[in-house]
């Protein structure tokens, strides 16, 4: 199998569990543990870059810490969060290795739903951001994110709980509720989980009776995949 080059730590926690997925996929797969390479690098600092739009910067700062992956053997890599997909464009053109993107893996597995109307949760730079409705507005699939105040909510927990592994029993009935309201009142035939950390607390298959794409499992099935061939 060929070497997986994963940028992590943003966040740790998120980073564990993609490393998980990637176990597992590997035993679906009937390959067995797949060969991992993790870089974790600084949260702290790739988050007031992308609080500061300085997209530029955050190229710069990902191309290098893409090419220690390279360095190491990694023959082609990943980043375990959705955030800097932000520059993904960008980066893979000056990557020294191929880079699979996370948006693009679940576009993939929409279409093979069959799904045209999907809700999508995440940071409020990937809900507010184009990097998602893009890829998926190719494929003639509608994106639909939650009210300005359901947004920030999702936001803070992201940051203030997830982030740091905390899962809170209210915050996942609060969720729920507005993964309710998205089904009812937008008719959204599904939920993407477009932030990472929210895996920790989206533990089944589906929410409020609607399927559930896990962004951190489908880019890991995408991987092993990938690394078979």
């Amino acid at each position: 199998m060929k070497l997986i080059g994963v940028i992590g730590g943003i966040g740790p926690e998120s980073t564990i569990e993609y490393y998980r997925a990637l176990l597992a996929e590997g035993t679906r797969h009937g390959v067995g543990a797949p060969p991992i390479i993790i870089n974790s690098i600084d949260m702290k600092r790739l988050r007031r870059l992308v609080e500061a739009d300085r997209l530029g910067e955050i190229a710069d700062y990902l191309v290098v810490e893409v090419g220690r992956l390279a360095s190491a053997g990694a023959a082609f890599g990943l980043i375990a969060a959705a955030t800097p997909h932000l520059v993904f464009d960008d980066l893979r053109l000056r990557s020294a290795i191929p880079l699979l993107s996370l948006v693009e893996a679940c576009c993939d597995e929409a279409k093979s739903r069959g799904l045209t109307r999907i809700g999508l949760f995440g940071t409020r730079f990937t809900m507010l951001g184009n990097f998602f409705p893009k890829v998926f507005a190719k494929a003639n699939i509608t994106l639909v994110i939650p009210g300005e105040e359901d947004r920030n909510f999702i936001h803070r927990i992201y940051f203030d709980e997830l982030v740091n592994g905390m899962v809170l029993p209210e915050t996942h009935q609060r969720l729920m509720y507005i993964v309710d309201r998205l089904k009812e009142q937008q008719q959204v035939q599904a939920l993407i989980l477009g932030g990472t950390e929210l895996s920790l607390i989206f533990r089944g298959d589906s929410a409020a009776g609607i399927p559930v794409l896990d962004a951190t499992r489908i880019h890991a099935a995408a991987a092993v995949t990938t690394a078979s061939r």
